[in-house]
């Protein structure tokens, strides 16, 4: 069975209140379109774009208006570094140079550059290559600090979540999205989930994270909880979930989709499950069966950031073929009034397992409190559907609906930071654990700079537990020794010129100061 791309049927979506999976693979054969069918006129959410835009009754519209706000601020800062570049190539090579280029950076950039940057500009002319770098860590601390205030002014937001997450179950949600740049926004933007102290997200290439890494964090969790009761006792029957996020691409499915997989949406999907699914196998090994687990998976249309929810079953399980897709339950609700969209959301969710197609099962309707969160998140997507309807006209342009990240994040990333192909991200602390994230990212930027003649600007980033004891100084060698391990790695690059490194340490206490270490 091929797993459809991200797309709507000409022959529209079913029915809500029809006893079968309404929006997914268990849906009659004849709602299906083949993976590389011609793409649909249609938006998948709102199919009277491009002439009238929707606006769906459940949409936070103030929301949407402060993430657009944030979203053009940061982005602006990086998109004023080329054509800065190009004025800076065309000033005129004389002993004034340097000073010329520290004004226009002032009055372009808002910022200067370190003096020996630019200083013997007048000799070979201006070294436009760590210009650029330069230019793109200064936009990355700038959008550091800008979300770090963003944060402190959501705690009130993240203590409402952390008790929303413990009243549905979960003492911990651990989110591991695909390392893809398009996946950045994850939280803020797409699930519109604020920060949460017991929420884990770490981002791997293909979304396939490490199951022995994710059991210690399991294990570090539970033995909190037992020692010092939080976020809750050991005793009380809450469950830690484990979410795997998918991507593909409803307008070109055969290229923009996951590179990891080779744009095969249906070996993401299933690759990840696989994951989730060893996690789980793994705890109740360790740990016996008594160790509660819940695990979801979740697909992401790039080009619209609409989700697909895996529904699991009252046994936990989870099937490719069992889930509701967002931009079909975006059109199904969209002319219902706040309270019936509320009630429609929640009977999808109940009937999606009633299916007697592919994804049939025998196990009913997941928990209450799985429930709960499943609709949160449908609910919340909502906002980010409209969000790219009012901004890009339903669908991300084609500048940007590929990747169009503006540097490579290495480490344990910028927690600060997310939004849509800003980084890409490869988490790993040696350069030998993790090889495929690296050299996917390497590839990524082999096309979208060093084809232009710009170098790959990598953040190398590392927490540390400051109350441990030569933590600090153990996170500065790890940084070390994972650029030289990069520079060697990929030796032809960085011969060329092609590579630039910033590398940046910070405790892990929440709100701590980012700090620049050197590269020796």
């Amino acid at each position: 069975m091929t797993q459809q791309p991200f797309r709507r049927s000409s022959q529209g979506a079913p029915r809500l209140g029809q006893r079968r999976a309404p929006f997914g693979l268990g849906a009659p054969s004849g709602l299906r379109s083949p993976m590389g069918a011609p793409q649909p006129v249609a938006h998948p959410a709102c199919p009277s774009l491009p002439e009238r835009g929707c606006h769906h009754p459940l949409t936070n519209h103030e929301a949407n208006r402060q993430l657009a706000y944030c979203e053009d601020t940061v982005k602006e800062r990086f998109d004023r570094i080329v054509p800065f570049l190009k004025d800076v190539a065309a000033l005129p090579r004389d002993g004034e140079l340097g000073d010329r280029i520290q004004d226009l950076a002032q009055s372009r950039l808002d910022h200067g550059f370190d003096e020996a940057l630019v200083n013997d500009s007048w000799i070979d002319g201006p070294d436009l290559r760590g210009l650029f770098a330069s230019a793109t860590f200064d936009a990355l601390n700038a959008a550091t600090k800008q979300f770090g205030r963003k944060l402190e002014d959501q705690k009130d937001d993240a203590l409402s979540t952390s008790s929303f997450f413990l009243d549905c179950g979960f003492h911990a949600v651990d989110i591991s999205p695909c390392s893809d740049g398009r996946l950045k926004g994850l939280m803020p933007f797409i699930f519109r989930l604020p920060p949460w102290s017991f929420t884990y997200r770490k981002a791997y290439a293909g979304a396939l994270f490490d199951v022995e890494e994710d059991l210690r964090l399991w294990s570090e969790v539970e033995l909190r909880r037992f020692r010092e009761g939080v976020p809750n006792r050991a005793d009380v029957g809450s469950r830690y979930l484990k979410i795997a996020v998918y991507h593909g691409s409803s307008s070109d499915p055969h290229h923009e989709g996951c590179a990891a997989h080779g744009s095969d949406e249906r070996k993401a999907a299933e690759a990840a499950l696989d994951r989730l699914q060893a996690f789980r196998q793994a705890v109740e090994n360790t740990y016996c069966c008594g160790a509660s687990t819940d695990i979801l998976l979740v697909g992401v249309d790039t080009d619209t950031d609409a989700i697909r929810v895996h529904i699991p079953d009252a046994n936990g399980d989870v099937s490719v073929h069992r889930y509701i897709d967002n931009a079909y339950l975006y059109q199904e609700t969209l002319n219902l009034e706040r309270d019936a969209a509320h009630l429609a959301i929640y009977d999808a969710i109940r009937s999606v397992n009633e299916t007697d197609d592919w994804g049939r099962t025998t196990g009913g309707e997941p928990h209450d409190g799985m429930r709960r969160f499943v609709a949160s998140l449908l609910i919340n997507n909502l906002s980010q559907i409209d969000y790219v309807t009012e901004r890009y006209q339903g669908r991300y342009p084609a500048e940007i609906i590929g990747h169009a990240e503006r540097y490579i994040s290495v480490g344990d990333g910028f927690e600060e930071v997310q939004m849509r192909n800003l980084a890409y991200f490869a988490h790993l602390h040696t350069v030998e654990e993790n090889t495929n994230d690296l050299d996917v990212g390497i590839k990524i930027f082999r096309k979208l700079n060093a084809s232009h003649g710009l170098p790959i600007p990598i953040a190398i980033h590392f927490r540390y537990d400051g109350r441990v004891p030569g933590g600090r100084e153990r996170a500065v060698a790890r940084a070390q020794r994972v650029c030289n391990a990069i520079r060697e790695r990929h030796s032809e690059l960085d011969e060329q010129d092609m590579l630039y490194f910033q590398l940046t340490v910070q405790d892990r206490l929440s709100g701590s100061e980012i700090e620049e270490v050197s590269q020796a």
